[in-house]
């Protein structure tokens, strides 16, 4: 399983918190690519439930890694 920002952002939007299979699902009906899907089978189905793409990618960027200010555009 292997991630990329192209691949995550995918998920960005995705009904957090969410299972597995409903992950899955959103990917499908997104139009999300093969690899998307693919990563998402690959999670070992303990039933838990994942708050957000952190739970899935724990190096998934967040807005505080970025350096620009937003209050400029």
């Amino acid at each position: 399983m292997y991630w990329t920002l192209e691949l995550a952002s995918k998920l960005e939007d995705a009904p957090w918190p969410a299972s597995k299979d409903e992950l899955i699902d959103f990917a499908i009906r997104s139009g999300a690519p093969l690899e998307v899907i693919e990563n998402l089978q690959e999670i070992e189905d303990e039933g838990e439930v994942f708050e957000s793409i952190e739970d899935i990618w724990p190096d998934y960027p967040s807005k505080e890694d970025f350096f620009f200010n937003e209050d400029e555009y």
